[in-house]
């Protein structure tokens, strides 16, 4: 079952729905990769509540023109311009008060979610609204959905990966450096403000699959898991598209086995699994990586004292600097220095004594810093700096 749904084999609208999802989670990552490179990760929690009271008075408006009320479109429709008014809000609150971004956001938010719920309390007490399913749009259902509906997904979420292409460019010039944006021309507000209408569109298109609440994981989630990956911003886009991607296809194709759970929980849990998968495995910035980083300075420093303290003639006493010295065969069982050991032991003497040397050096002490008691000089000089020094050195210290 489990093989079926991954590859497809589970019928026409649930490949259908599977490729929805897969489109709006590559939108929902790119675009969430701008949002996190631009510090507003909290407006997106925004943007999805303030989409409630609009479902709800969209679902309002059709039954009261004679409709079911649950026409995917009308519905999306109503969500987009309450968001709208929620985000207008936020930016009006921001200019026209002392409030901070965040304390806005948190106001619109709560107000806006709030009346949301009124709204669908009042909805099941109409004899058409016990029948709504709206409690799906909270955290997706995919349960009776319509070929048109999963079309009309994937067409949204195409559009908006589309329009994140297009401005790509100036979203990543205003993101690190807000100053030289303005200084080449770019309207920051302007950008700022199409950054948003992104935010909203993949919430409002997210809805019937992810839910309004939910939808926030998978903006942010798949950029945060692809940073752990690179540190070239276009590559955490790419890549943040491609969890996203991969979140909504796998999760989309589990919820089709599970068809009692709703599909947004199964999709933000994919998400966190590959966020949990980079946060563990990342080559540079995973935790394994740092482990093994760490693992292998403290090899060195353990090595580099052992060493010197043989030059000195000084005992180690350090058991698991004794062990790595007898690991590389630099001393032998009873503690003596092996020829080796003394080779080594004389070299990183030479070294440290080089250091000294060039911070004396007027020429040559803006180098110092370099210095963290692990670098060897060699590999900091050149041979004509290298000579320069040793003539400087005491017989004994150039040994």
């Amino acid at each position: 079952m489990l093989l079926d749904a991954l590859t497809l084999q589970l019928g026409y609208n649930a490949t259908l729905v599977a490729i929805g999802a897969t489109m709006l989670g590559v939108a929902a990552g790119a675009v969430g990769a701008f949002l996190y490179l631009r510090k507003r990760a909290l407006v997106s929690d925004a943007v999805s509540h303030a989409t409630l009271p609009g479902l709800a008075l969209a679902f309002l408006v059709l039954v009261a023109l004679g409709g079911d009320g649950r026409l995917l479109p009308v519905l999306m429709l109503g969500s987009a311009l309450s968001s709208w008014v929620g985000l207008w809000l936020v930016s009006w609150m921001g200019r026209a008060t002392r409030l901070s971004e965040d304390a806005a956001i948190g106001a619109v938010l709560s107000v806006f979610f709030g009346f949301g719920i009124v709204l669908l309390t009042v909805i099941q007490t109409l004899s058409a609204g016990r029948q709504a399913g709206l409690e799906g749009f909270l955290l997706g259902s995919t349960a009776g959905m319509l070929r048109g509906d999963a079309l009309l997904i994937a067409a949204g979420g195409a559009l908006v990966l589309a329009a994140t292409f297009v401005l790509r460019r100036p979203l990543l010039m205003i993101a690190f450096d807000e100053g030289h944006a303005e200084v080449q021309g770019l309207n920051v507000r302007a950008l700022d403000l199409m950054l948003m209408t992104l935010v909203m569109a993949v919430t409002v298109v997210g809805l019937k699959i992810v839910g309004l609440i939910l939808i926030v994981a998978l903006l942010i989630i798949p950029p945060v898991a692809a940073r752990f990956w690179t540190e070239d911003a276009t590559t955490v886009a790419l890549l943040s598209g491609l969890f996203g991607g991969l979140s909504g296809y796998a999760g989309a194709a589990l919820s089709a086995t599970a068809p009692d759970l709703p599909t947004g929980p199964i999709i933000v849990l994919m998400a966190f699994a590959l966020f949990a998968a980079s946060l563990f495995f990342a080559p540079s910035r995973g935790i394994l990586a740092a482990a093994l980083r760490h693992r292998r300075l403290q090899h060195r420093v353990h090595l580099r004292q052992g060493l010197l303290a043989l030059a000195h003639g000084q005992p180690v006493y350090e058991r698991l600097t004794q062990r790595m010295l007898r690991d590389h065969g630099l001393v032998r069982a009873d503690g003596v220095a092996t020829e080796a050991g003394r080779r080594a032991a004389a070299a990183a003497l030479r070294d440290e004594a080089r250091w000294q040397e060039l911070r004396r050096a007027d020429t040559l002490s803006e180098l110092a810093p370099r210095d963290d008691g692990l670098t060897r000089i060699e590999e900091v000089l050149t041979r004509d700096q290298l000579a320069e020094l040793d003539a400087r050195l005491t017989p004994r210290e150039a040994l």
